[in-house]
């Protein structure tokens, strides 16, 4: 019920990691140049003193000038640390670590782990209530009841920033979206469900609000604590927040509450649901044991006595894991970006029911290899998996939304899906410069084929392709793709298009093409019914060449140059042009495109100006502002060399041409990039660095960009194949679903032309 994994390791490895390097999780990083002094300066003195005017002016400000609209406290004094119990508040500074670091990890948040030395609710309160001008939001964590109860509600009154207890609501939402999904399936209303909740802590009773929130009657409710049900005039063990929940009813003890229950929450202590007491539920039960770390009862020996139940755990090594970071990053992250004074019920719902919605979508290729397994919606997939890479988009949107409509937000967003957008940007720059592509592929749908149709991760690029609308996947392979699509869970396989040489009516056709083609070449007509019959680099280029599509994507199952050779004999360069690949790396701040990578092992100075000129293109219909530099080991002839010639005859060649972008060269790395260097060449055409580097020849442009892709800690997209008369993308042998997907979008949306 937790954001706290069960994945085995010793307790050796856990002390190693926590100490090797840098002992701890998280350090601090500026976000500001500190080389200098006169940085020094205005970070710090004199320059400091006109934000502070500014502020005390406007306090509204301090979100413009300083770290605090992205900053959030993860607050605990130790007294309930996991399911460890009250072992004080430095032993809990390991956890409230960990909880930062998944804050920056999901969200981009900002975190500082504070642990305060006592458990006097009331100094507590006020130490926390004086941290109001330093944080933007407040995350209270492992906090014992009913202490959190007294201790979050008194913050919300008092502060105007967000104040949320994780362990009560992190796990409340994630349970509620649950829900919301095993209801579905199992066709109940919410409105008729009886609901069972075992455990009357912060989660339990959070929980319990929430569920009756989404419209569980009050009466359907039954609560039980250590001492049985809680039920209307009970008087022992008693408190203000369990009477709340108390309800009139005969049953005194666990088992006699179950019996008939459609759902049962448990947060409370290992095996305290029985085999006896799943069998007296009702049809098609619901379980929630999410006791940390071991549930109330385990999914198989529920299971093993009711089949038709849907089980959900707080451990990561059983489906439906009821996990706390699909929730308060996201949350916090809507709430930020808002400046939110608070999180509300009407947040909360809508952050449980956007995390739903999730669940019942396509699950992309990211979550299945994180988690080593795929997943569809069910009963063994009723929550999405923490990986999930739009989570970042769907519930911080959700949550925001919903702060505005209540009226609690200080910043409201005009453009919801500009939002959205630079959401997924947030955490993966890829997307932002993607943006147009995507943008174009969506308008414009096309016809992809992809060759290796019986991969897997081919099959799920294609079913991201067509689920995200970017157009058409034209699949080749054996009628058993129709089982692999069905088992990724595609509810309708048979929609897919698939094309097989054992029965394809083209293959006539094909053979006669490829025939025409290389009979002058040494091959015979029977070498040429080979490859199509045989040969998917053959076959679906000839679907390409023969109409059947606008695109194709291959490479996952053979070395590029060998794909190349293959795919070439079926596809022409473009009339006048230059078949060439680019790796395009992208970092935080910066997009750098490098060009030719795949192709021209010693290009010649025309071939090098015609490079320059496709990569221009590229970048251009990507949204960017082109400055090319052709690359060297030499500045402008120093030190002299022998291969240089073929490297400044293109800048002559561009001259010649009177092309429209900046270009300079032959020039070093440095020169090109590092605006410190380039001062000493004033005579330089580059406005700024270079974003496009033309390197001088395969072997070094290659091994440059691999190195990068290694070891630069950068996204890199490509290689992308740019200057055949059709749009054919070949990807690496050690391509994901995410990067193929890129690929057969770049194709569909023209960019790579």
């Amino acid at each position: 019920m937790s954001d706290r994994s069960n994945v085995e390791f010793s307790e050796r490895e856990a002390l190693f990691f926590h100490s090797t390097g840098r002992p701890g999780k998280i350090e601090i990083i500026a976000s500001k140049p500190m080389a200098t002094q006169r940085d020094l300066s205005l970070a710090y003195s004199p320059g400091v003193a006109v934000p502070v005017r500014a502020i005390a002016e406007d306090p509204a400000t301090a979100y413009d000038y300083t770290a605090k609209g992205n900053l959030v406290a993860v607050i605990s004094n130790g007294t309930a640390i996991l399911g460890l119990g009250n072992l004080g508040a430095l032993a809990s500074k390991p956890v409230m670590e960990g909880k930062a670091v998944l804050f920056k990890r999901f969200a981009d948040v900002d975190s500082i782990d504070i642990e305060l030395k006592t458990e006097d609710v009331d100094r507590f309160i006020d130490a926390v209530e004086l941290m109001e001008p330093t944080f933007g939001g407040i995350n209270l964590e492992d906090i014992k009841a009913p202490e959190c109860f007294i201790i979050e509600q008194t913050l919300k009154e008092r502060m105007n920033i967000p104040v949320f207890h994780d362990d009560q609501h992190g796990t409340a939402i994630i349970a509620a979206a649950g829900v919301i999904n095993a209801a579905m399936l199992t066709g109940r209303d919410m409105k008729h469900m009886k609901v069972v909740v075992n455990g009357a802590g912060a989660a339990s009773i959070s929980c319990t609000e929430l569920i009756k929130a989404l419209g569980v009657p009050h009466e359907n409710v039954i609560m039980c604590d250590s001492k049985g049900v809680i039920w209307q005039g009970r008087t022992e063990g008693m408190n203000q927040w369990k009477s709340a929940h108390a309800v009139p009813t005969d049953a005194r003890t666990l088992a006699e509450a179950v019996k008939g229950a459609d759902v049962f929450l448990g947060l409370s202590v290992a095996g305290a649901m029985s085999q006896d007491m799943v069998k007296s539920m009702a049809d098609r039960p619901i379980i929630f044991a999410m006791a940390n770390p071991d549930p109330e009862i385990t999914p198989p020996d529920a299971k093993a006595v009711r089949p038709d139940a849907i089980v959900a755990t707080g451990r990561s090594d059983y489906p439906n894991q009821v996990n706390n970071v699909l929730g308060f990053p996201f949350i916090f992250r809507g709430a930020l970006d808002v400046r939110a004074t608070t999180i509300n019920e009407a947040m909360k719902l809508a952050a449980a029911k956007a995390i739903a919605e999730l669940a019942r979508e396509q699950v992309p290729e990211e979550v299945a290899k994180a988690y080593g397994r795929s997943h569809s919606f069910g009963p063994d997939y009723i929550i999405p998996a923490p990986f999930d890479p739009r989570l970042m988009e769907i519930v911080p949107s959700a949550v925001a939304q919903a702060a505005m409509e209540t009226g609690v937000a200080q910043k409201p967003i005009s453009d919801m899906a500009a939002y959205r957008q630079s959401l997924k940007a947030r955490l993966n720059p890829t997307t932002s410069v993607l943006t147009t592509a995507y943008e174009v592929a969506k308008a414009n749908p096309k016809r992809v084929v992809f060759a290796e149709g019986e991969e897997e991760v081919v099959l799920r690029a294609a079913i991201q392709f067509r689920d995200l609308g970017y157009g058409i996947p034209v699949l080749v392979g054996r009628h058993e793709v129709y089982d692999k699509l069905k088992a990724l869970g595609v509810a309708d396989p048979q929609s897919f298009e698939l094309h097989n040489s054992v029965n394809s009516p083209l293959v006539p056709d094909m053979v006669d093409l490829l025939y025409k083609r290389l009979q002058r070449r040494g091959y015979l007509r029977r070498d040429c019914e080979r490859m199509v019959n045989r040969d998917r680099n053959i076959f679906g280029p000839l679907l390409l060449k023969l109409g059947q599509a606008d695109a194709l994507v291959t490479g996952l199952t053979r070395p590029y140059a060998q794909t190349l050779r293959e795919v070439r004999r079926v596809i022409d360069p473009a009339p006048g042009r230059t078949p060439f690949g680019i790796h395009i790396m992208v970092a935080k701040n910066q997009t750098v495109f490098l060009a030719d990578t795949t192709v021209n092992e010693r290009p010649s100075a025309s071939e090098l100006a015609d490079i320059a000129e496709g990569t221009v293109a590229v970048a251009r219909r990507m949204g960017h502002d082109p400055r090319v530099a052709f690359l060297s080991y030499s500045n402008f002839g120093n030190p002299p060399g022998s291969y240089l010639d073929n490297i400044r005859d293109a800048v002559t060649v561009l001259d010649e041409r009177g092309v429209d972008f900046e270009y300079e060269g032959e020039m070093a790395p440095d020169a090109a990039l590092n605006p410190t260097v380039m001062k000493s060449y004033p005579f330089s055409r580059l406005s700024g660095p270079a974003n496009i580097l033309v390197m001088p020849g395969l072997q070094s442009a290659n091994i440059s960009a691999k190195l990068l892709k290694e070891l630069g800690g950068t996204s890199m997209i490509g290689p992308i194949l740019v200057g055949a008369e059709k749009s054919v993308q070949i990807a690496t042998m050690a391509s994901n679903a995410s990067e193929l997907l890129t690929l057969a979008v770049l194709a569909a949306g023209g960019i790579a032309l």
